[in-house]
């Protein structure tokens, strides 16, 4: 009888574990792991090769932490990046500087905006043939990019070395038909931005940006015979589609570009070519 008593007891303090185990489940279901986990977001950024895909590589480790992937896409113009961007192939870009970007937004019908300013780099005038832009000889051809705001741009680096004048008012988006003087009758080349290193072999003077000349070995702070201020206002910005701006991940990304340790990447790894805009 007594071991009969005994087994019920156990029996009855069993069961009654079981159901109070029951009843705390059922408001406090278990965490899985999926859970635990933060969920990945992929940020698809269409770039310029140099220094555009080394700086979003440098920043993305850290934003992989944070639960964003990034997938960079390398572009080797300056159009399909916006276009691409507009049609949703892509989250953001990081290539062009804002002047360019409000002109080719109004040209092309669209909605674009300006996430945050990374960079600069100086544009350079380059030469294989003449060592001190000084002695550019009369008449010499000089090939500066054939898109409106770079164009005006590189006119204005040849205005401050001393070889041209152009009117005032005509800002960034100066031409060829805005040069007031032109002493040495220079003849003006356009040619698309990415094609300007190549050129050099049919002109004397070449005006490139330096993510051009990067990709192309050239040293803007050594090989440049004369380069642009480094007070210019052609901050190189990464770009998405408006309305995207509150974006958790491009908030994300837009905190990445502007660390301490990026500064300290850019400074040591370009010497000057790339100078941080934050």
């Amino acid at each position: 009888m007594q071991f009969t008593r005994l087994f019920a007891s156990l029996a009855l303090s069993a069961g009654l574990a079981v159901g109070l185990a029951g009843c705390g489940d059922k408001g406090a279901p278990a965490q899985t792991k999926a859970d635990a986990a933060p969920q990945t977001v992929t940020l698809k950024v269409g770039v310029s090769p140099v220094p555009h895909a080394d700086i979003i590589n440098f920043v993305a480790p850290q934003l992989e932490k944070e639960g964003v992937k990034v997938k960079v896409i390398e572009f080797n113009d300056y159009v399909q990046p916006n276009l691409a961007l507009a049609e949703k192939e892509l989250d953001a870009n990081f290539f062009q500087h804002k002047p360019y970007l409000d002109t080719f937004a109004k040209e092309h019908k669209l909605s674009l905006a300006v996430l945050c300013a990374v960079h600069i780099e100086p544009m350079g005038v380059y030469s294989k043939t003449v060592k001190n832009i000084a002695d550019t000889p009369e008449g010499a051809k000089v090939g500066i990019p054939n898109d409106p705001t770079n164009g005006g741009r590189a006119l204005k680096v040849l205005e401050s070395a001393g070889l041209i004048k152009v009117r005032p008012e005509a800002g960034v988006l100066a031409t060829k038909n805005d040069i007031t003087e032109n002493p040495k009758k220079l003849d003006f080349v356009e040619v698309e931005a990415a094609q300007l290193p190549r050129a050099l072999d049919d002109v004397a003077l070449a005006v490139i940006n330096s993510n051009f000349a990067l990709s192309a070995n050239l040293n803007p702070v050594k090989d440049a015979i004369a380069i642009e201020s480094k007070d210019s206002p052609y901050a190189n910005i990464v770009a998405i589609r408006a309305g995207d701006e509150n974006r958790a991940e491009l908030q994300k990304l837009k905190a990445a570009l502007s660390t301490p340790e990026l500064k300290k990447f850019l400074e040591e790894k370009y010497q000057g070519a790339v100078v941080p805009a934050f």
